[in-house]
């Protein structure tokens, strides 16, 4: 089986993002820049982006959520590799939030576009928070705890400390149901008016606890479900 060097200079794909830009390639030869090399003579670095991009059912956003543990046990993915990969993804995680700190936030859709990234993929529950000035405008994000499967803890003194600290307004709440039913339980239910009341007493607006699904949404505020843009005829 023929390398990547051996193969022309049009079929690689460093030469021809060079040659025609990042978006030309498939999310497998992305893949390949970033992993460099493959998994031996019968398994070079394009055979191994697709072996790894299979593992996440071949979404990106699954691979995102993927830990090092879990793709380290893919064959040919070393400690060097896998740290490419995640860099990778965290550095478009963050460009994404430095892009949009600018641009207050002002409905449950433009705040889920915010965090719709980090959660809608996992299979642990995890709770962020969005942390607001007086503008609406996002000082930063920050996840406050992780759970399991089905629940995770929304301790409302770790999240309004963090609040105060940050000289925050506003507070929107995001943890995400790896079932992927939105719909809020009893436990959700009291963990909002658990944290509406502490907000209250500090003088920072809750403006929504937003629970992320497969398919859509969650808003307190709202009262209701909605599905994610390109979802169900919404675009």
């Amino acid at each position: 089986m023929p390398t990547i060097k051996q193969w022309n200079s049009g079929e690689r794909p460093r030469e021809r993002m060079l040659q025609s830009g990042a978006s030309s390639l498939s999310n497998a030869e992305l893949l390949a820049i970033l992993l460099r090399s493959g998994n031996g003579p019968q398994c070079n670095v394009l055979d191994l982006s697709r072996v790894v991009l299979a593992a996440s059912g071949g979404s990106l956003g699954g691979l995102c959520a993927m830990g090092p543990d879990a793709l380290m046990k893919i064959e040919g993915m070393g400690e060097a590799k896998v740290c490419s990969l995640l860099a990778a993804f965290e550095l478009g995680r963050r460009v994404a939030c430095e892009s949009l700190k600018s641009v207050p936030v002002t409905s449950s859709a433009e705040a889920v576009a915010l965090m719709r990234p980090l959660l809608s993929n996992l299979n642990h529950e995890e709770c962020w928070v969005l942390y607001l000035d007086r503008g609406n405008k996002l000082i930063s994000r920050e996840k406050v705890s992780s759970g399991g499967v089905s629940s995770t803890v929304m301790d409302p003194r770790i999240i309004m400390r963090k609040a105060v600290e940050k000289l925050a307004s506003g507070i929107i709440v995001f943890h995400n149901h790896p079932s992927g039913n939105p719909r809020p339980g009893k436990t959700d239910n009291t963990s909002t008016e658990l944290l509406r009341k502490a907000a209250v007493l500090l003088e920072i607006s809750l403006l929504d606890h937003i629970i992320i699904g497969a398919d859509s949404y969650y808003s307190f505020c709202d009262g209701i479900s909605s599905p994610y843009p390109g979802r169900n005829g919404v675009d």
